[in-house]
């Protein structure tokens, strides 16, 4: 407690600073979500409170983030569209899905998982933080030239003769699940479809076509039409948005050039009266729970969504952990990356009851915090308090801010998420992969396919795909290597220096195999033929393993057969150095010492050299 309010002046200034830096982010995120500006305060405030109360860093401050608003932007659009459309109806499951996804942050730092976080390949974190800024531009194009498909109303017309679809399938399901939907009689179904209204079809018709216009894919395709009608002074609100956040960059750092672009913009749209589009209106007042995530809980609401709550822990404790590093560089100190992962969940978890959106540690809002004097967990509380403060005191200001406004800061945000170290290395990484006469890098292929498979398909199974592919690359890598390295030769090809006095009259007789680098699933092809390499002119064969540290079950049964299929050939086989963890793996399935003997394994070479020089006539009698 003493260390908590040892720093409070910095931790004070630090805190206001991030909080202020906070608010417009929180904001234009809450928007580009879907559930409104309201969800994204809530998730910085709780986030940011709870995740530092709790947390093992202790100058971070959380939020929403790029990439987890994205891949929340998926679970929102899926669950709303599922439910007619209806905001409301679906708000139970997605944030239901939002606490799952914090219980598990939990669990992981419970488990104590927090340490292999960082073992996820660059090349997949580098694919998806692209393809997150992609997405945020795509997504965005629409509400800065003033365009939403929902309000265009030749563009729904469209979708009448599917809406009446959905609404008739709709009426038959009520009836299948009530059981009054029979064959012999429609008279019922005829009924309820007389009772739609004009309002029910558009309503419907409206939520097809923001469905159809959704996610990066179909930003592309209603590109065309948004350009044929574009609003130019929201274009204009956007444009000047941008200009002023890398323009007072160029001023002064001191000041955040977002909330200057905020304030400067929507003082001019309002000071002007002028015929923008705002944002939806936030809600006064002290936050409430939002019970009905339970009382309203249904499980096959949010039963596809599963995977997706995953995805969203792993994320933020990705998101989270990086951000903690750069911290642990600023401050020189250590954070607790298990105890980090629990006050994300914890922080995460809350939001998610009072109807925020997730979040995880925010890496801009981290170093402000830091550069302003922030030195404890009070920096990110008092962040937490000062949005709490602003959401109390300005709500209905806050309201009046455009749409556009936050849909440029957005655009800036997404031209930053992306990876443009990743990027620019494309050219120079090794191309260690044949396609035909084509050759190309595995490490660009995977973050290429990650890009593509997120911004075009599913964030959720892009990473999953992407971490499958560069496993089995890694493999394959491994297993070339090993294979390269363990060639069975006779010992007069290749002899190691301690190999040199071995007796000459044995050279014929007795081959020597280097096994380098572990035995394992990726690198057992080429030793499964070693008996087959053997001449019949060989007695023994002299395995040396000292550079053999690890051997899994596949390798094990790969050892196992070739002992078999040399004993068939009456060739005796001898180990040198066998490590520990190998020998181990051998006991358990007898290897030792029904197919190789105490008497033929040795310590090290010098004493298996000497057990030759003193058997060398009988070795050489044998048949």
């Amino acid at each position: 407690m003493k260390k908590l309010f040892s720093h409070i002046k910095g931790d004070a200034f630090g805190g206001i600073t991030a909080g202020i830096v906070a608010l417009p982010l929180a904001l234009a995120f809450g928007v580009s979500s879907g559930l409104g500006p309201e969800a994204g305060l809530y998730g910085a405030i709780f986030i940011s409170f709870f995740a530092a109360l709790f947390g093992g860093t202790d100058t971070q401050i959380s939020g929403p983030t790029a990439p987890m608003t994205a891949v929340s932007m998926v679970v929102i659009a899926g669950i709303i569209a599922a439910n007619d459309g209806d905001v409301e109806k679906a708000l139970p499951a997605i944030l239901i899905v939002f606490l799952l996804a914090g219980l598990m942050q939990i669990g992981l730092g419970a488990l104590g998982l927090g340490k292999y976080i960082r073992y996820i390949p660059y090349p997949v974190v580098s694919g998806f933080m692209t393809a997150i800024g992609v997405i945020i531009l795509l997504t965005q194009i629409l509400p800065s030239v003033g365009y939403y498909p929902k309000e265009d109303a030749e563009y729904v017309a469209k979708f009448k003769p599917q809406s009446e679809s959905v609404i008739l399938n709709n009426i038959l399901k009520e009836e299948a699940g009530e059981g009054i939907l029979v064959l012999e009689n429609f008279k019922e179904t005829i009924s309820r479809a007389e009772q739609t209204t004009p309002a029910d079809i558009l309503k419907e018709s409206q939520t097809l076509a923001a469905k159809e216009a959704s996610g990066a894919w179909g930003a592309i395709k209603i590109l065309p039409r948004a350009i044929q009608h574009i609003n130019w002074l929201e274009l204009l609100l956007a444009i000047g948005t941008i200009v002023i956040i890398y323009g007072f960059k160029k001023i002064t750092t001191v000041i955040p050039s977002t909330l200057v672009a905020l304030i400067v913009m929507s003082g001019i749209a309002v000071g002007f009266n002028l015929s923008y589009i705002p944002i939806k209106e936030i809600p006064g007042g002290i936050p409430i729970p939002r019970w009905e995530i339970f009382t309203e809980f249904k499980l096959g609401s949010i039963t596809p969504y599963i995977f997706t709550a995953l995805t969203l822990a792993l994320l933020g404790a990705i998101d989270s952990l990086l951000t903690s590093v750069v911290a642990d560089n600023m401050t020189k100190t250590k954070h607790k990356p298990n105890k980090e992962l629990v006050g994300q969940g914890i922080g995460n978890s809350i939001a998610a009851l009072f109807g925020g959106i997730p979040g995880a540690g925010a890496t801009i809002r981290t170093v402000v915090n830091i550069n302003s004097g922030g030195k404890t967990k009070l920096s990110g509380m008092i962040a937490a308090v000062v949005l709490l403060i602003i959401l109390l005191l300005l709500g209905p200001v806050a309201s009046k801010i455009p749409a556009a406004v936050l849909a440029g800061i957005l655009i800036t945000v997404g031209i930053g998420v992306m990876d443009y170290k990743g990027l620019k290395a494309i050219s120079n990484m090794p191309k260690d992969i044949s396609l035909g006469p084509i050759k190309f890098s595995s490490e660009v292929f995977i973050m290429v396919l990650v890009l593509l498979l997120s911004t075009f398909w599913n964030l959720v199974y892009a990473v999953g795909i992407g971490l499958v592919v560069a496993s089995l690359m890694f493999m394959k890598k491994i297993g070339d290597i090993s294979a390269e390295m363990s060639d069975v030769k006779p010992l007069k090809e290749e002899a190691w220096d301690d190999e040199i006095d071995f007796p000459e009259a044995l050279k014929e007789e007795v081959f020597i195999k280097h096994l380098k680098g572990p035995l394992f699933f990726g690198s057992t092809s080429d030793f499964q033929q070693l008996a087959k390499q053997i001449p019949d002119t060989a007695k023994m064969v002299v395995v040396r393993l000292e550079r053999m540290q690890y051997l899994d079950q596949t390798g094990l049964y790969a050892m196992e057969d070739m002992l078999l299929d040399l004993k068939r050939k009456n060739i005796d086989l001898v180990f040198v150095n066998l490590m520990k963890q190998p020998r181990y793996m051998m006991e358990r399935i007898d290897i030792i010492p029904d197919l190789i003997s105490e008497d033929f394994i040795f310590e090290d070479f010098n004493t298996c050299l000497e057990w030759f020089k003193e058997h060398q006539e009988e070795i050489n009698s044998r048949n």
